[in-house]
């Protein structure tokens, strides 16, 4: 089976890829490639940063064990139609880095006077094959943020997000039915297909 690292420090992320990619490659997190390193994330689009994410994996990872595994990253992040696509690139520091409870209160906070609720999760996920060669995968979901969190599941603005797909929120989702529908799910649902063809 494939080894393909995943350049990615956040576990939900991690949970979520081995739960969509794990049955066909052995999905590695960057602890168990043995790396620790500090990801940068200064791009101003999610390409960007997916890109970023990976090449920074790739190149700690010549002349190890792993320098012939595939790689692979992703960024994502809500973009709400009235905040002129904000959080956007800056979803997981938009009030603190990694604090969803703080970042969820200024989002909810920010739109308290807003009408128009409508939103979608965008997911951008970047593969680096062994050679170096780079290629990109798209997918979004579209809903609505709620005026309070409903759903104890997921992570990050999913209690929030209302799936007009799945008429809940991420919060209130099972992992798979999540999976099916999400930005993270078609993004790495391409993805799938094509190391299959490949």
């Amino acid at each position: 089976m494939k080894n393909i690292v995943f350049a990615s420090n956040n576990k939900g992320k991690i949970a979520e890829v081995k739960a969509i990619l794990g049955e066909a490659f052995n999905i590695l997190s960057m602890k168990e490639a043995g790396l620790v390193l500090d990801i940068d994330e200064s791009g101003a689009t999610f390409e960007d940063n997916a890109y970023l994410k990976a090449k920074g994996v790739y190149d700690a990872l010549q002349g190890t064990e792993y320098a012939a595994a595939g790689i692979i990253s992703d960024d994502s992040g809500l973009v709400v139609e009235a905040l002129g696509g904000a959080p956007g690139v800056y979803s997981a520091m938009y009030a603190k880095y990694g604090d969803d409870e703080a970042n969820n209160k200024k989002l909810l906070d920010n739109m308290c006077e807003i009408a128009n609720r409508a939103a979608k999760f965008v997911c951008v996920a970047c593969y680096i094959d062994a050679d170096g060669f780079t290629e990109y995968f798209y997918g979004e979901t579209h809903g609505m943020i709620l005026k309070k969190g409903e759903g104890n599941n997921g992570f990050g603005y999913d209690s929030l997000f209302f799936s007009h797909e799945l008429q809940k929120t991420f919060g209130q989702a099972g992992g798979t039915e999540k999976n099916l529908i999400s930005h993270r799910g078609k993004a790495f649902g391409k993805l799938i297909k094509y190391l299959i063809l490949r």
